[in-house]
This record gives C-alpha cells, sequence and structure tokens, in this order.
C-alpha cells in the first residue's frame, strides 16, 4: 500500500509540511549470503521499508511491509541500527516531505519469492555487501557487514 488511511488524513491536513514518521526496515540476505534490494519507478534502490501504523509494533510492522513490498514472509533476527535525523529526511517527487526514524531489522526469510504484492516496487535483486549500489536512505554501510555483531545508534 503506497500510503495508508492514516498518514493520507495527516497529509490532508497538513500537505507537504514536514512529517515526523516512526519506520521500519529490513536487510535480508540470501543463502548466498548476498542482501536484497528493490527498486521502485526506476529510481534509487532501497530496502524493504515502511511506515509503522497507529498501535503496531516494529516486528509486526517489518513483516508486514516486507510482505506487502516483496512478498517474503520474514522472522525478525535482531535489530542492527536506529537512525533519525538530518540525514534521514527525504523529499518524495510529490513533494511530500518526511522525516524518518528508523530501525532497521535483520529479517530471515521463512517463505517466498521477491516479487511485489503491493504494485510499489518494480525490480528486486541480491547484491554483494561489497557491492551495493547507492541506496536512497543513506544507511551506515556498517549494518550490511556479515561479521557486524553491534548494533549501530544514530
Amino acid at each position: 500500500m503506497p500510503i495508508s488511511d492514516y498518514y493520507q488524513g495527516l497529509r490532508g491536513k497538513v500537505g507537504t509540511e514536514l512529517l515526523m514518521v516512526p519506520s521500519v526496515a529490513a536487510v535480508i540476505r540470501n543463502d548466498e549470503g548476498k542482501i536484497l534490494l528493490l527498486r521502485k519507478g526506476g529510481g534509487s534502490w532501497g530496502l524493504p521499508a515502511g511506515a509503522l501504523e497507529p498501535g503496531e509494533t516494529p516486528s509486526r510492522a517489518v513483516r508486514r511491509e516486507v510482505f506487502e513490498e516483496a512478498g517474503l514472509m520474514v522472522t525478525p533476527q535482531h535489530i542492527l541500527g536506529v537512525f533519525g535525523g538530518e540525514k534521514y529526511i527525504y523529499v518524495y517527487e510529490n513533494g511530500d516531505k518526511v522525516a524518518y526514524s528508523i530501525i532497521v531489522f535483520s529479517c530471515s526469510i521463512v517463505n517466498g519469492t521477491p516479487r511485489s504484492l503491493d504494485g510499489e516496487a518494480d525490480e528486486f535483486r541480491f547484491f554483494a555487501e561489497d557491492g551495493l549500489p547507492e541506496l536512497s536512505i543513506p544507511y551506515p554501510q556498517s549494518i550490511f557487514r556479515s561479521d557486524s555483531g553491534s548494533t549501530v545508534f544514530e
């Protein structure tokens, strides 16, 4: 779902002004250890990600978002990092401004093959951690290292 009724209602009140949006993202590896990225509308690559809905837990939100965007059932394993601030302000093509506070989870695939269920993503690809393209959100590279055992806060 591109924008939920909740966020659509907020946008109806504030227009394109900056909204603080609690969000989640998933680092998902295949059997070869490569990381799943998706591309929306031929733009930049990104992690499966999205906003929390009212009353939703972060772990439930990441499972829902990954299923909607990538058609995969996943299990969140642990938190890789929590990010926010100036670097995580994003302006969409329609002018909507958001300031993301993002919890990034490492997730394992339970079932499925990458495919778009909500129509947002048009391309899926697994990348080696040392060959990641530029991402739409500037996550620190340390969260993509398979040997990283610590949680990153920014």
